[in-house]
């Protein structure tokens, strides 16, 4: 019997790679479906800075997936370097994690409208600051078009479930 394809799915993210909604965020897409995983830190000047982020997050992340994560380093134009790794690596979906919306410069350039211009499914993984009750706290973007989904991505591997989503708190004590 032949093996499914697997579909090769590369993760954007930098300072918030080891975050619990990212993690979580990956995790359901390697229990929807055979995946490959590919980690890229871009918008590095220093290649120390991006070594340390990719030996603290990868491990989180492969224990999410249960298998192990390719590690990519960008140069210091975030969306050239995307554009690169999925030019060069055969992707077939991108989610991008950032800062929350005040603090993050990817957000500030339009980085995650300028890479689903390289026409794959995209998902963004935007926090909540402290007190943002927005319903744009986490957006998704699916396929080449305008539209984003707010509070969770609606896709095959993230349907709607009872309990938080990805960018909504979880319930926690005091």
């Amino acid at each position: 019997m032949e093996a499914s394809p697997s579909t090769r799915v590369l993760v954007v993210a930098n300072r918030t790679a080891a975050t619990p909604r990212l993690v979580d965020a990956v995790g359901r897409r390697a229990r929807a479906g055979p995946c490959e995983f590919a980690l890229l830190v871009p918008d590095v000047s220093d290649r120390k800075a991006a070594d340390w982020t990719l030996q603290t997050a990868l491990p989180v992340l492969e224990r999410a997936v249960r298998r192990p994560i390719e590690g990519l380093v960008g140069g210091p134009d975030p969306f050239q370097a995307v554009a690169r790794a999925v030019r060069d690596g055969g992707f077939d979906e991108i989610i991008i994690s950032t800062l929350p919306k005040r603090t993050s410069r990817w957000l500030r350039r339009d980085l995650i409208r300028r890479v689903e211009g390289l026409g794959l499914p995209v998902t963004a993984i935007v926090p909540r600051e402290a007190g943002d009750t927005s319903a744009d706290a986490t957006l998704a973007v699916m396929g080449s078009h305008n539209t984003w989904a707010p509070n969770g991505p609606r896709s095959p591997w993230n349907p709607p479930s009872p309990g938080p989503r990805i960018g909504e708190d979880h319930p926690r004590g005091e």
